[in-house]
């Protein structure tokens, strides 16, 4: 008998942890660490994981602009090149749990319409962390558009609606051979189709919306966000926040959450429970098994 689906949506901020620097050898050893929990899943589950990017590839933005020889590669580029780097960490990472294991990573293309609203207003952030008078350089100097985020300040790009997963059947395939798939990475490279075929957009694309698509388009059991907050929170950042533990995504459709951060895996929740009626999680990422067995993080049922 196969074991249910769970879609996992892996933050890029799990994976690098708020204000911690962009260094390899520490996404490597925080990989490994995320490689534990997400192994003790696939004890219960079939798992795909779709994972961010958005400090890795705000990091790859700013080093292609420093070498102003060569004409900066666009934002999908940058998008396919994270899916091979943190693929290959987490893919390495996992095989090394769960030797007996097939895991394999997917480049995938992620369809989205150039005239999403998205466009003209850009909420993704993406990058590391600066201060206020660094993102007032940075936006003179580059013509990025910057956005505080808690504390500090960060780039934001455009991030369109996810609308359709070029390599799904490949997926299907592939999470029928019993294999840990890892796909989707970043949202998914954002293409649009034209005459002539697909063609990338400078964009990227929210890796919570596209991992709830992948779970509707795969009928998953459950969906599983974990980022580097334990649950969601009602009124986060004042002295009256508290988490939101068990609730309904009627009851969350009146409640009002930052649209560059938890807002996009609120929606991406709702809309994977909505559509499937399974049970959405959002919480921390040592807490993945508890969230979904209703103890840690936010539950979210039909009813």
């Amino acid at each position: 008998m196969n074991k249910p689906v769970l879609v996992v949506a892996l933050g890029g901020n799990a994976l690098l942890r708020r204000g911690e620097p962009l260094e390899a050898d520490l996404q490597r050893k925080n990989i490994c660490l995320a490689a534990g929990t997400l192994a003790a899943l696939c004890q219960k589950w079939r798992v795909v994981l779709v994972h961010g990017n958005g400090p890795q590839v705000g990091l790859l933005a700013l080093q292609n602009s420093a070498y102003p020889a060569v004409a900066p590669y666009p934002l999908d580029i940058l998008v396919a090149q994270t899916q091979g780097m943190i693929g290959y960490l987490l893919q390495q990472a996992l095989k090394n749990c769960l030797p007996e294991s097939r895991v394999c990573t997917l480049l995938t293309q992620v369809e989205v319409s150039l005239l999403d609203p998205a466009f003209d207003n850009p909420t993704k952030y993406i990058g590391p962390v600066y201060t206020q008078a660094q993102s007032e350089n940075l936006a003179a100097e580059k013509g990025w558009a910057m956005k505080a985020d808690g504390q500090h300040f960060r780039r934001v790009v455009a991030s369109p609606q996810p609308q359709r997963i070029f390599e799904i059947d490949a997926i299907r395939a592939l999470l029928d051979q019993h294999y840990l798939v890892i796909c989707n990475g970043g949202g998914g490279v954002p293409v649009h189709q034209t005459a002539d075929g697909l063609e990338g957009v400078e964009a990227v694309i929210d890796k919570d919306l596209s991992a709830a698509l992948l779970a509707r388009q795969l009928q998953a059991d459950a969906l599983l966000i974990l980022t580097d907050a334990d649950a969601v929170y009602l009124g986060w950042g004042t002295p009256e926040q508290r988490p939101l533990h068990h609730i309904t995504p009627r009851d969350l459709a009146g409640m009002a959450f930052d649209a560059g951060s938890m807002g996009p895996k609120v929606s991406a929740a709702c809309q994977f429970v909505d559509a499937c009626h399974g049970l959405a999680g959002i919480g921390a990422l040592e807490d993945g098994e508890a969230i979904l067995a209703g103890l840690k993080g936010t539950c979210i049922r039909a009813q």
